[in-house]
């Protein structure tokens, strides 16, 4: 594949301007009636936000690591091994491969390195990109939490790998230290969880994907404090980061949906650099009539943004939630409960007569799929999901390839689960991932297991450091060496003591 700089500059200016389009004809089509009355609700109670980009410019151009609670510190270095093995481990999907072969017939001058099985120099911000989508490739990447009922577990946004793939490009590309890159990653998660929490439920529930959108916020937000600007820079750096926000959920179950992690990168950096160059951005790129969070969202709650970045910060209350499965969180809670009646009673795959996920709208609109072809279909299903617990009692990266999911036993299994929405379920809210798994068997006996609210992954059941540990070395292990993972483990989690990034790329290239 060989195409002139001419060209592929002319091709990458298409897509952008293509993804930005597609993001804006979002509609309100396939809503539950609850998504649509509180989107409503929430559009008319309030006016448009004032002050609120200022705020966010305040906090980028003022955050200093040596003041951020220790807890801060240490939970940002947890994401950040589970971030990198995330990566790691979606370099070696077919998406990540072809964006990695469109980022090398971009040439240009290589300033930062992909990371994975085929490590390489590109242009910065094309690094980030191709970091970005094989971050999130596998859907294995961590989960924003949600503070009400109103703000839908799951459908917030996938803070690390934004402010990843970002941070990391600009700070190789610098020679930053560690301790400047893991600064700018933690305002980087803190502005797009603040945002993502503010913006009304009414963003994601018309068809925007959060991390998508709300994740160029995050790059740009790392990216401007790596390159020190400015508050009066940075406040264009927003401004041109709201036009560049795309991504909607038509794309689940497809490779674009991680490319979207990866142009949230890409477009944070661009964002950053155009405004560094003295490229404007016009007023406010939050606040009024015209800002984002009128135009992608119908309004924001301010109360749950003003005055509370950084206090506290996001990523330790209400936590973050990694991942135990490498599919769409909604569904883990569920597969919980699944594996438990299965181990519990040794259910083997012949003696199952049906099985029901009974839940409500939240989880069941997003894992549409009623039946699997492919393994990215496979992350939004839950009849595979419930599938391959049966067969294989587990659901790892080994389970998501698409010879499993076209495999005739998969194949048998997968109609023998039934979806159904639940009134009383759907009733009590959507901040916990709830639902109930019924089992018949041949012999006429049924089981029933309620998924529990206190999930792995999330902050009343948090991954203990050897499990992150084994996570992580899962999923490096698809490309490096045994010897390699350990010392890669032990570079991120010192990686503020490091004077220069490039020791950590080196350790993970």
């Amino acid at each position: 594949m060989s195409v002139t700089r001419k060209d592929f500059l002319k091709a990458a200016a298409t897509t952008m301007g293509s993804m930005a389009c597609a993001g804006l004809k979002a509609d309100a089509a396939g809503q539950s009636p609850s998504a649509a009355s509180n989107a409503g609700a929430g559009a008319a109670r309030k006016a448009p936000t004032r002050g609120v980009t200022q705020e966010v410019i305040n906090f980028i151009a003022s955050a200093r690591i040596d003041r951020f609670p220790d807890d801060v510190v240490q939970q940002g270095k947890g994401c950040l091994i589970d971030g990198f093995g995330v990566v790691l481990a979606g370099s070696t999907l077919e998406g990540s491969k072809i964006v990695r072969e469109y980022v090398k017939a971009g040439g240009g001058k290589p300033g930062s390195t992909v990371i994975g099985g085929s490590s390489m120099k590109a242009p910065v911000e094309l690094a980030a990109l191709a970091n970005g989508a094989s971050g999130h490739a596998m859907d294995y990447d961590d989960t924003q939490l949600s503070t009400t009922p109103d703000r839908t577990f799951g459908l917030l946004t996938h803070p690390t790998v934004p402010a990843l793939a970002s941070a990391l490009a600009v700070a190789e590309q610098l020679g930053a230290t560690g301790q400047d890159f893991l600064q700018a990653f933690l305002v980087g998660f803190e502005v797009e969880c603040k945002i993502a929490d503010a913006i009304f439920p009414d963003h994601y529930n018309r068809g925007f994907h959060s991390t998508g959108t709300i994740g160029t916020f995050s790059a740009a937000a790392a990216a401007a404090k790596l390159m020190k600007q400015e508050p009066a820079v940075i406040a264009h750096t927003i401004t041109i980061a709201a036009s560049m926000s795309s991504g909607i959920r038509v794309n689940f179950g497809s490779m674009t949906k991680p490319l979207h992690a990866g142009r949230a990168a890409q477009n944070g950096i661009v964002a950053a650099t155009l405004a560094s160059g003295g490229f404007t951005g016009g007023g406010d790129g939050l606040d009024g009539q015209w800002g984002f969070f009128s135009v992608f969202g119908g309004g924001a709650d301010v109360e749950r943004i003003s005055g509370v970045l950084g206090k506290p910060f996001a990523i330790v209350n209400p936590g973050v939630s990694i991942k135990p499965y490498p599919c769409g969180s909604l569904s883990h809670p569920s597969m919980d409960a699944m594996l438990k009646l299965v181990v519990d009673h040794d259910i083997k795959p012949d003696q199952i007569k049906q099985v029901r996920v009974r839940a409500g709208s939240n989880i069941l609109e997003p894992l549409r799929y009623k039946t699997a072809k492919t393994e990215l279909e496979a992350k939004f299903c839950l009849p595979f999901l419930m599938t391959a617990l049966v067969l294989r009692r587990k659901a790892g990266i080994h389970e998501f390839t698409d010879e499993f999911v076209a495999s005739e036993p998969v194949q048998r299994m997968m109609p023998l689960v039934e979806t159904k929405f639940d009134p009383a379920i759907e009733a009590r809210g959507f901040d916990k991932m709830r639902s109930v798994i019924e089992v018949d068997l041949k012999d006429g006996r049924s089981f029933v297991q309620a998924s529990d609210d206190r999930y792995r992954g999330g902050p009343e059941k948090p991954f203990t450091r050897e499990e992150l540990h084994e996570k992580f070395s899962d999923c490096a292990s698809l490309v490096l060496p045994k010897e390699r993972i350990a010392r890669a483990l032990q570079l991120i989690e010192g990686v503020d003591k490091l004077k220069n990034v490039r020791e950590l790329v080196a350790g993970l290239a």
